[in-house]
């Protein structure tokens, strides 16, 4: 790829606060163009990484949706998360060099590759850029501890709204609308995530749309009253791990 399309499509991408590249000189970013892969897109059902390959790059996702999950000897997978565009994605492997858990694509779904040899050299040449990846590494790694604090003490009500007006707030950093999106994920997806049932899970949806808090039509959800919402995901105690997450 000529350097100049990198430039052109970062600077237009509504994307461009939560990439990598945000913020880079001219220079820093004709550097960081000669590592970045931009492989064909994944098709639904398509295998990103494996648990238990080689960690050899991270990923930064560009378009669709992917899950992570861990499977057990009995075969039961557990899914342990949800990226969205502008999300990294592949940190499991940055330990031992072995990727922990499998990444799928929910839908056709396009990522950079960021090779984490030639990443963590070109980081060392340009100190911006490795403070940016090391912020989003923490940012990702904060959230998901928040939102594991919050969903272990929840009931199956509560965990579903934390579930609604937490990726309201991620797709509102993306400059989508944040009252009215599809989720990627089929419901079975959802369930495992939280720790539900799939019967429970459309119980759930049923109970918000006679109770006035949501529409929804198949995959889309319209959320209607997200002050009742986040009333009802958070406590007092949980108002700033909700905060935390939400920004």
């Amino acid at each position: 790829m000529d350097v100049h399309e990198l430039k052109i499509s970062c600077q237009k991408c509504r994307l461009s606060e939560l990439c990598l590249p945000y913020g880079l000189e001219s220079e820093e970013l004709d550097r960081l163009e000669h590592i970045v892969q931009r492989p064909a897109p994944l098709r639904r059902g398509e295998v990103l990484y494996r648990a238990g390959g080689s960690f050899h790059a991270i990923y930064a996702v560009r378009s669709g949706a992917l899950k992570i999950f861990s499977g057990s000897e009995d075969g039961h997978e557990q899914i342990l998360g949800f990226y969205l565009p502008g999300e990294l994605l592949g940190l499991d492997g940055m330990d031992k060099d072995l990727h922990k858990c499998t990444a799928v694509a929910l839908e056709t779904s396009s990522v950079c590759t960021l090779p984490f040899n030639q990443l963590s050299v070109l980081c060392e040449k340009i100190p911006g850029l490795q403070k940016r990846l090391f912020r989003l590494i923490g940012r990702e790694i904060g959230v998901e501890h928040e939102l594991l604090l919050m969903m272990g003490q929840k009931d199956a009500e509560e965990r579903l709204a934390i579930f609604l007006v937490t990726l309201a707030a991620r797709f509102k950093r993306r400059g989508y609308s944040q009252s009215e999106f599809r989720l990627p994920m089929s419901r079975h997806d959802l369930a495992n995530y939280l720790g539900l049932t799939p019967e429970t899970v459309s119980r759930l949806f049923g109970r918000f749309r006679k109770n006035g808090l949501i529409e929804t039509n198949r995959s889309l959800v319209k959320l209607l009253d997200m002050s009742r919402l986040v009333t009802l995901c958070a406590g007092p105690e949980d108002a700033g791990r909700l905060a935390a997450v939400m920004n």
